[in-house]
């Protein structure tokens, strides 16, 4: 829900009236000025409140199949998040870095605290739950995991990385994309849900995507 425009181009000045009713009895009104005219408020802001369609499944395998998608992307999730807000660091210090010498002692900084934070917890994922962080990496930061471990380390780096995962059916160049992947639409499906109900804490994703274009295309037209 957007903002009443008027607010923002104008930045209004709040007054509150009282107006008298035939009984006497008084009522608040809210009034705003822009431009010299009085233009009495009677509508209340609210919170934007996002109206998930129900998902319906063709059957119990399906359904099974979701919950377990469910299970995995809200584990995940938090990492995918936290690369992103260090990434979001790293970049902001290195802007304002005058020299080369201090941007690759900090950028190295930053490559060993990810390194030590990440490292002992992402061995306990499963091959899934890996290829889905792989996923929401590129949801938060906009980069694909293998283009964000050349940028930080080297191109060598990256596809030694890259070839490693692939042993594990993991790729590292894999992209988020929910207008052409039906799990991946699934997947932010269960984001939006969980941020709604408080399980995880909201964070913008990097990529361009409307979340209600992908349900008509994925789950309304699909019950048709």
């Amino acid at each position: 829900m957007k903002k009443w425009p008027l607010i923002c181009l104008f930045l209004p000045i709040w007054l509150h009236a009282q107006e008298l009713s035939d009984d006497k009895d008084s009522e608040e009104v809210e009034y705003i000025i822009i431009q010299g005219d009085s233009i009495p408020r009677t509508a209340i802001d609210l919170e934007e409140v996002l109206l998930l369609q129900k998902l319906k499944f063709d059957s119990r395998e399906d359904r099974r199949a979701y919950l377990i998608l469910r299970r995995k992307t809200i584990k995940v999730y938090p990492y995918a998040k936290m690369a992103s807000e260090r990434l979001q660091t790293l970049n902001e210090r290195l802007e304002i870095m005058t020299s080369k010498k201090d941007k690759r002692k900090y950028t190295k900084l930053i490559q060993k605290y990810l390194e030590e934070e990440f490292t002992e917890e992402l061995k306990n994922l499963t091959r899934t739950e890996g290829q889905i962080l792989v996923k929401l990496i590129h949801r938060q930061t906009g980069e694909t995991t293998f283009e964000l471990v050349k940028s930080l380390r080297s191109g060598w780096r990256a596809f030694w990385y890259n070839s490693t995962a692939n042993l594990f059916s993991i790729s590292l160049k894999e992209e988020f994309n929910p207008v052409d992947s039906k799990e991946d639409y699934y997947i932010e499906d269960i984001l939006q849900r969980s941020f709604q109900n408080g399980v995880l804490e909201y964070q913008e994703s990097a990529l361009d995507f409307d979340y209600f274009e992908l349900t008509n295309k994925w789950v309304k037209k699909a019950t048709k």
